[in-house]
């Protein structure tokens, strides 16, 4: 297998013009990935595909989450993630170490009648309401968004699991207890479907870096209405979750 991965046209890495002071620390005993890296942001979530995954843990742990390697450095699996500073923090040594194209699976809060707990979204894009995305460039203000490659990949493996999906933009925020009815609304307008707290960062830190970035998220709750309405109970939502964690097996087993 070629190991090497090259991003989207379109998604040419943008000119870095300031040498960062603080870097990734790439040694003697960092790990060597493979191009393509699963970042999973639920802790069950990730306990599970490492356990149906030929991988065996690093014995470094980075930063506070566990890193998984494939024997024949096809893939990594790191785990749990949250939240778009701590994200863009493991992309970071991730991209140092190696990896070329990050799958990112998380979950999300449903804003649009559309999207109900229990479906499976793949983002076309993530609108900015974090602060990590203007450490990496400041003049986008508005949409970040993913690579088509990766993303066609990700809709591939779900297609072949029998799984439906929507696909739209979704609203990233650093706060989610100002969520807002005034934010929830505004977001509406401009047709999100959902909330989550990640993807706006890793798609623009992704693009600097010119990886490519990839996600799929499961509505977990939903705040349509004005009002709360959680489903981490619901035979749907675990079900849903059961299903991305097989389909990401596929994709980590059937890299490009």
């Amino acid at each position: 297998m070629n190991c090497q991965t090259f991003p989207d046209p379109s998604e040419a890495p943008l000119k870095n013009s300031k040498t960062a002071i603080v870097r990734p620390i790439v040694g003697r005993k960092s790990p060597k990935l493979g191009p393509l890296a699963m970042m999973i942001s639920s802790g069950p979530d990730f306990e599970r595909l490492v356990r149906i995954l030929p991988a065996a843990e690093h014995p470094s742990r980075l930063l506070m989450s566990r890193l998984f390697l494939d024997a024949d450095a096809r893939y990594a699996v790191i785990g749990p993630v949250v939240g778009a500073p701590y994200a863009v923090m493991l992309l970071e040594p991730l991209i140092a170490w190696g990896a070329r194209e990050i799958c990112f699976m998380g979950w999300c809060g449903a804003i649009s009648p559309k999207a109900t707990i229990g479906d499976i979204i793949v983002p076309t894009g993530a609108i900015i309401d974090e602060g990590t995305s203007l450490g990496y460039d400041a003049s986008l203000l508005d949409t970040a968004r993913p690579s088509e490659t990766l993303n066609r990949r990700i809709k591939t493996v779900l297609t072949g699991r029998g799984c439906d999906f929507l696909e739209g933009l979704v609203w990233s925020t650093d706060a989610i207890y100002r969520e807002t009815p005034e934010k929830v609304t505004e977001f509406q307008a401009r047709n999100a479907l959902a909330v989550e707290m990640e993807l706006s960062a890793l798609f623009t830190a992704g693009r600097y870096r010119g990886i490519q970035i990839g996600a799929v998220l499961v509505v977990s709750d939903e705040l349509t209405t004005l009002s709360w309405k959680p489903g981490f109970k619901l035979d749907r939502f675990r079900e849903s979750r059961q299903t991305l964690i097989e389909a990401m097996k596929d994709l980590c087993q059937n890299p490009l």
